[in-house]
């Protein structure tokens, strides 16, 4: 079940994974982007830890993924954050007022954040963005649900799923963002973003039960 002491214990988790690895993250970016991915993750998850900290009385996951995302899309420039912020909000969108989200529910909640995270950067898988983490990570749930699995074990999956996907942007060409730019220069790089998204769902999976 995703109820809101879930997505409490999940953006927390994000945001632990993300002070452990932001220097990688910024390592990553600095090859192909403009160096700020890990410093700017960090930013925007401590700001949501904070904000909802500050909002004791929301009891609904759905509620609290909508402020989760609001708040990295006013705390981080770029693109990451209104990515990121658009995906969160896309999910507190979809649960709507459930007090709780079976499987079925997330899985749907996770396919609309694949699509507002498609929608508003207008990529595509093989683009080497976060959607090449995204798109295999909501796969595999859907297929690990349907084959009979628990949530904890879809959203397992959907991790293990997340970080394939992420290690194939190594071999990919940039299509979008500013690694794009390097054109054939941007193979060789894990993305950033993608390897951001892999901590989201570890963390996931790791808040559900």
């Amino acid at each position: 079940m995703l109820d809101a002491d879930a997505v409490r214990v999940w953006m927390a988790g994000t945001a632990q994974a993300v002070v452990r690895e932001r220097d990688r993250l910024t390592e990553l970016d600095a090859a192909i982007g403009d160096g700020d991915h890990g410093v700017s993750m960090q930013r925007g998850f401590t700001a949501v830890g904070a904000a909802l900290a500050a909002a004791p009385e929301l009891s609904l996951p759905g509620a609290l993924l909508l402020l989760a995302g609001r708040t990295l899309v006013s705390s981080v420039g770029g693109a990451s954050g209104p990515l990121y912020g658009s995906a969160l909000r896309a999910m507190g969108k979809a649960l709507g007022d459930a007090p709780g989200a079976d499987g079925k529910q997330v899985g749907a909640a996770l396919a609309a954040a694949r699509d507002a995270i498609a929608g508003l950067g207008g990529a595509r898988g093989g683009d080497k963005t976060m959607l090449d983490a995204w798109i295999p990570a909501v796969a595999g749930f859907e297929f690990a649900l349907a084959g009979g699995g628990s949530l904890q074990g879809a959203a397992a999956f959907a991790a293990g799923a997340a970080e394939g996907g992420a290690e194939e942007t190594v071999a990919m060409e940039a299509r979008k963002g500013r690694a794009s730019y390097l054109g054939a220069r941007s193979v060789g790089h894990l993305d950033p973003g993608a390897a951001s998204t892999v901590l989201l769902f570890r963390a996931l999976a790791e808040s559900v039960s």
